[in-house]
């Protein structure tokens, strides 16, 4: 999206995703909010952690279904401790949420929710609320 649809004080996220997710597509969803900036797009296998380090995102979206998801979110926290990281999962599974806040993720919320509540998960991650969908705390 050109640079002047964008307001002054776009907030940059960076999206890691996971195997078998068609590539960029949810990263031209969140590019449509006017205030997100998609800065860097991390393929599975590729180093979240060092993408991280290098584009300085507000927050890092990184996909539960990469391989050593939760180490991921623990080097994306210790390369750029003031990006703040959600695990999109793609369901509820025992422990996700437990082990995924242990790694330092602000919260975890779902994949297939639609880009505006995805956007709006974002944003409040970037304030420190607490970002964590209630179907996956059951």
């Amino acid at each position: 999206m050109p640079r002047n649809f964008r307001t002054a004080r776009s907030l940059r996220v960076l999206l890691a995703e996971g195997p078998g997710t068609p590539a960029g597509a949810l990263a031209v969803l969140l590019g449509l909010e006017p205030d997100l900036d998609v800065v860097a797009l991390v393929a599975p296998g590729a180093d979240a952690g060092a993408a991280a380090l290098t584009a300085r995102p507000a927050v890092a979206l990184v996909d539960a279904d990469r391989p050593d998801a939760l180490a991921e979110v623990a080097a994306v926290c210790g390369e750029a401790p003031e990006c703040r990281v959600l695990l999109l999962a793609g369901s509820a599974r025992p422990g996700l949420v437990e082990g995924a806040l242990a790694a330092g993720a602000a919260g975890v919320v779902l994949r297939d929710d639609p880009p505006a509540a995805l956007a709006r998960a974002v944003r409040r991650a970037v304030t420190g609320e607490p970002v964590t969908d209630p179907v996956l705390e059951a």
